[in-house]
């Protein structure tokens, strides 16, 4: 008999563009999960309304970023796509968990307290409860494993609280849900002008976007920061010029990387070169994801199909899920 694959459940928000660092920090390991998990993979479309984007753009949005992860290399076949507001079961095991959330531990929680500092104007109750909405989306599958960022990580450990709250008083239902990545370390993509790392909405100029035309992508890299240079021979790299070989080092050829490597280290590197090496590089990369995703967004129906399709095999488990703690809880009356 063939042993159940392990659940993984991640979410996607649906605001912004997505980026290198998206990819090689997400994207890339959802696509070797999928091989070897039961994944649900879905856009955050409620989490975003926390922020109050513009009704008009939100379709387009959730589409897009559903284009972008499997023009990327996520396949319908064998991952459940989906929208989070396809499944009201979500909502419903949201309302359940907020009985077991409580306000002192909302308020601690730091992407909270940061959100409340930026926008002091929209301090919703979403924003506050977002944890317990987070942990309904990963319950509601019964997933034992969640591929989370560090910025995550609290969050997680709150879903794991949930399911122990919620196992200790009605009876056991929920598993407790670990981070898990391919490898011990994700892949942090840093911002092209050596500060922070690569965002959706700031500083676009210094982020790589997988919807970037060839043209743009030349011209970020080579505006790139840089220095005059090493010092000496095997001379420490600043983080900036570490930056770039670490780009290189994920979309260059081995030698090409050790051509830089070496020119380097003997002092003979020439940033000029190396900028316009990467950026070629770059484009070869990033052009087919780019235009396999145009394409996708030329057909919605095929990507409402594949968020139908997604939903369902989301919604056959989710509602087991629910049927099950509803009857732990006693709201099962007839």
């Amino acid at each position: 008999m063939a042993t159940e694959k392990e659940i993984v459940v991640s979410g996607i928000r649906s605001t912004g563009f997505l980026h290198l660092g998206n990819y090689f920090g997400a994207i890339r390991n959802y696509i070797r999960m999928q091989e070897d998990f039961n994944c649900y993979f879905f856009v955050a479309d409620w989490h975003s309304l926390t922020t109050h984007p513009d009704p008009k753009d939100l379709r387009g949005n959730v589409l897009r970023v559903l284009a972008e992860n499997i023009a990327s290399g996520l396949d319908p076949e064998k991952v459940a796509l989906y929208a989070q507001s396809d499944i009201p079961e979500i909502a419903e095991l949201y309302l359940l968990l907020n009985m077991l959330a409580y306000k002192g531990e909302l308020e601690k929680v730091p992407t909270f307290k940061d959100k409340v500092r930026l926008s002091p104007q929209n301090v919703n109750a979403g924003l506050l409860t977002y944890p317990v909405l987070m942990s309904a989306d990963i319950m509601i599958q019964r997933a034992v494993k969640v591929p989370v960022g560090k910025d995550q990580e609290q969050h997680l450990e709150m879903t794991r609280n949930y399911a122990q709250r919620f196992n200790n008083r009605y009876g056991y239902l929920f598993p407790e849900p670990v981070a898990f990545n391919f490898g011990d370390n994700l892949v942090r993509i840093p911002s092209l002008d050596g500060s922070g790392k690569m965002s959706k909405s700031e500083n676009e100029m210094a982020t790589l976007y997988l919807a970037d035309e060839d043209d743009m992508i030349r011209k970020k890299i080579m505006k790139a920061k840089t220095d005059s240079g090493p010092a000496a021979p095997d001379a420490p790299r600043p983080e900036s010029i570490v930056n770039l070989f670490q780009l290189m080092s994920l979309v260059s050829a081995p030698d090409t990387l050790q051509f830089f490597e070496t020119a380097y280290d003997n002092q003979s590197i020439r940033y000029g070169d190396m900028k316009k090496q990467l950026a070629e590089d770059m484009v070869n990369f990033i052009a087919p994801i780019r235009n396999k995703a145009r394409d996708l967004q030329q057909n919605p129906g095929y990507l409402n199909r594949i968020m139908r399709d997604g939903a369902a095999k989301a919604r056959e488990n989710a509602a087991q899920t629910l049927q099950q703690a509803r009857k732990l809880i006693g709201i099962n009356y007839y």
